[in-house]
């Protein structure tokens, strides 16, 4: 691409000078049409092409590149603008079959954490709603080294961002999901939990909810791995959204499933209702402003007592479940707009008023003359 950016000015003054509007069109000369040709392919990159070259890169060994001078940011900025790339459907199922994924996949396992980091970045914009890309992913064996990443890399980042690979490639996929749970998924998971990295935990916390409400079956694996203890921690977090994580991991726990069965939290029981009550504690001092912010938190809290006591939470007598104006509908801002002609005047007694007026005018021209009128106007002629 041109490093200046596009010349629209020149593109506009061209066009606006061809198409006033004032006089008809007419054919481009070939000047004219050559000038405008070599304007617009200036500015157009070949996606594919540019895809491929990358693809090289990837496939040449890290030693050949750095003997070449190509430092490790370099690659970097190229995962970048790959990753801008296969933003498009399209373009991330391409990457397999113009030989792109299985470097990239390499570069999961590359010897500097920032590329291990980017690389499991680029394969979640990858796999992100896309089945094809997660089938091809999966067949391409991608899933271990986002596992061993996951589980044990040193880099914070780099277990961050495998995670976040790793939940894009399972979710609505469950060759993905057994897979995770053959892996001993569900470990990792727990000593995820045990991060000082609010990010880390928080994507762990989404994880485990989305597996427990499609798999039921997992609540009693994850009730023996001790998750509840960790999310009875995590619930009191700083962090507003890991809060709200861990509350909504302990609510689905808590919830009977189809077959009648619950986790039961018996054993942390004391420590569940301290923290509850602590939580409502914390929600009764909150400034207008902060209960707003924290709505989600409040249904959380009530829905988890309920769930586990029978009985709603103290947050109803003080009317803080709901706050005055949260359940009224949404204003109708368009309506007004898009109502259709003849529902505005039915709605506007107005308008009929005035219609009515309109029709009754031709009244207030009077009656015919009376019979005796035009007698006597007989008479007198």
């Amino acid at each position: 691409m041109a490093k200046d950016g596009p010349n629209w000015d020149g593109l506009l003054k061209w066009s606006l000078a061809h198409s006033d509007g004032t006089r008809s069109t007419r054919n481009l000369s070939e000047e004219d049409r050559r000038w405008f040709m070599e304007a617009m392919q200036s500015q157009t990159v070949d996606v594919i092409k540019r895809m491929k070259e990358i693809t090289l890169v990837m496939q040449t060994p890290e030693q050949v590149l750095e003997s070449q001078g190509v430092t490790p940011q370099d690659i970097e900025d190229m995962l970048d603008e790959l990753q801008e790339h296969v933003e498009s459907i399209d373009m991330a199922n391409d990457l397999h079959s113009i030989g792109g994924l299985a470097p990239l996949l390499g570069y999961l396992k590359n010897s500097h954490a920032n590329i291990r980091a980017k690389a499991g970045e680029v394969v979640t914009t990858i796999v992100q709603n896309n089945p094809r890309s997660q089938q091809l992913v999966m067949e391409a064996n991608g899933l271990e080294p986002l596992l061993s990443n996951f589980a044990s890399d040193p880099d914070v980042t780099v277990r961050t961002k495998a995670l976040g690979a790793i939940s894009s490639l399972i979710r609505h996929n469950k060759p993905g999901i057994e897979a995770f749970r053959l892996a001993n998924g569900y470990a990792a998971l727990r000593d995820a939990l045990g991060s000082e990295s609010v990010k880390f935990q928080r994507k762990a916390l989404n994880l485990i909810q989305y597996l427990l409400n499609e798999n039921a079956s997992d609540c009693s694996v994850v009730d023996k791995l001790g998750f509840p203890r960790l999310m009875l921690h995590l619930a009191s977090s700083e962090d507003p959204d890991v809060r709200e994580a861990a509350l909504r991991g302990l609510l689905e726990l808590a919830r009977e499933k189809a077959d009648g069965s619950a986790i039961k939290l018996a054993e942390d029981n004391e420590k569940l209702k301290q923290l509850l009550g602590e939580r409502i504690k914390g929600i009764s001092l909150m400034s207008p402003e902060d209960l707003g912010a924290a709505r989600e938190e409040r249904h959380l809290v009530d829905s988890l007592w309920n769930a586990c006591y029978n009985e709603p939470s103290s947050l109803r007598d003080k009317g803080l479940l709901v706050l005055p104006g949260e359940d009224a509908p949404p204003p109708d801002v368009a309506s007004k707009h898009f109502e259709p002609p003849l529902r505005a005047w039915a709605a506007n007694p107005a308008s009929k008023k005035s219609s009515v007026e309109q029709k009754e005018t031709p009244l207030l021209l009077g009656p015919g003359p009376s019979s005796e009128a035009t007698s006597n106007q007989d008479t007198s002629m």
